[in-house]
């Protein structure tokens, strides 16, 4: 191989190295490019995600608040109606405001359905059964007409029940929320 030779080669290497330089420059930048822009797709999907989460857990909080003070409101007008019908005196305000409650509960039971988890949904369902049942106790009494177990005592423990019953509600809500130090067994 003669010194013409090298030459010739070297030159032709030189101009393919120039012409080729651009593409395979061309195609590095578009590479890393494409790179970048998963990189900040993937970003942007996980904020998104972290946004959703966030707001999901602020809509079920809110849920929960509100179910928990309906019930508390619900079982509270339920033990003043009762001392009404056991002293005799039942007012339209008590009746109005026992109502009240148990349309309150009602929507926020409704809300409930729609955001709870199934462990949750399982406490509220046995906690609304057994409001409606004393509900409808308190009312056989005050007719005159008391169904079985619907003295005035026995409601009475029943609503005594059901203040345990919430604490247990309470602790299967906060635990949904991920604050895991509350109690979750039903009481004996």
């Amino acid at each position: 191989m003669g010194s013409g030779t090298i030459a010739l080669f070297a030159a032709i290497v030189g101009v393919a190295g120039t012409l080729f330089a651009p593409v395979l420059s061309q195609r590095l930048v578009a590479r890393v490019q494409r790179e970048q822009f998963e990189r900040q797709q993937q970003m942007t999907h996980g904020q998104w995600l972290r946004e959703q989460g966030q707001s999901e857990l602020a809509q079920k909080r809110a849920c929960y608040v509100t179910t928990n003070a309906a019930f508390r409101r619900y079982r509270i007008e339920l033990m003043n109606y009762l001392w009404h019908v056991h002293r005799g005196d039942v007012t339209a305000r008590a009746q109005e405001a026992l109502e009240a409650a148990r349309h309150g509960h009602g929507a926020a039971f409704a809300e409930a359905q729609m955001i709870a988890s199934a462990a949750v949904l399982r406490e509220l369902d046995v906690n609304a059964k057994a409001l409606s049942s004393a509900y409808g106790k308190i009312k056989y009494l005050e007719e005159g007409n008391p169904e079985p177990a619907g003295s005035f005592e026995e409601i009475g423990v029943d609503l005594a029940w059901l203040w345990d019953r919430w604490k247990v509600m309470r602790g299967v809500m906060r635990q949904d929320l991920g604050i895991n130090d509350a109690p979750t067994r039903p009481p004996d």
